[in-house]
């Protein structure tokens, strides 16, 4: 499974107002693994950054007089996603840049040319409801190393998603498990009879009890009442 992942720095926050892409990063993934064949522009916007934007990027309008327009990279760039999954934070955000680039080049909508588009903002906030899920709070709370991150930059934070990701769906390993080699290799295991060991059950407290009910009333919440738990402790009731 070719996945790749993607993020841009634009002029400012509205494409449909002017403003452009001026750098895009973009980080393959092969089975879960990086290749290393990464993809990485700074583009000629034809226009200046927002200043609120420059203090995000610090790239400034004079490093990107003599760099490509979008549209005489596009080629390659299509060739590059065509049929992946793409992943990016906050998607919304940036397919809309990609848009109209593309539209701007003469090309069809940006997911016309790719399998899929993930978004790991609304991964994490599924996974942790009420929580801050920017890029550095979720290298934080996921121990990927964002040191090195004074200043955003398209390809370092899809290195740094790409990483994030990878935490994000880690239980899905078992998944991309290869099953006839895993048929072979289950003649050779050495079964074990659990019968044997007296395993104790340790019953959760009332202190426990009322953490775990209070955890379940705000999943029940972020979700609009549709935790399962809720829903089949009503049945049962």
């Amino acid at each position: 499974m070719r996945q790749i992942i993607l993020d841009t720095e634009t002029t400012g926050l509205s494409a449909e107002n002017g403003d452009r892409i001026i750098e895009l990063g973009c980080v393959e993934l092969l089975h879960r693994k990086l290749t290393g064949n990464n993809l990485h522009f700074y583009f000629n916007p034809e226009r200046d950054s927002h200043e609120d934007a420059l203090r995000v990027h610090g790239i400034s309008n004079e490093f990107l007089r003599d760099k490509p327009k979008f549209v005489e990279v596009v080629e390659e760039f299509l060739q590059y996603i065509e049929g992946a999954e793409v992943i990016i934070h906050n998607a919304a955000f940036d397919v809309s840049f990609l848009n109209k680039e593309l539209e701007l080049a003469g090309k069809a909508a940006f997911k016309s040319f790719v399998g899929s588009v993930t978004d790991t903002l609304v991964m994490a906030k599924e996974m942790f409801p009420g929580k801050r899920n920017s890029l550095d709070a979720l290298c934080d709370r996921l121990g990927v190393d964002n040191s090195g991150r004074t200043l955003h930059g398209a390809l370092l934070d899809a290195e740094l998603l790409a990483d994030v990701y990878i935490n994000l769906t880690r239980g899905q390993d078992a998944l991309l498990m290869d099953v006839q080699d895993n048929t072979n290799q289950s003649d050779n295991l050495e079964r074990m009879d659990l019968s044997v060991f007296d395993l104790p059950v340790l019953m959760a407290n009332e202190q426990e009890l009322n953490e775990h009910e209070g955890v379940l009333t705000q999943i029940d919440k972020s979700s609009s009442g549709k935790t399962v738990w809720k829903v089949l402790s009503s049945a049962v009731a």
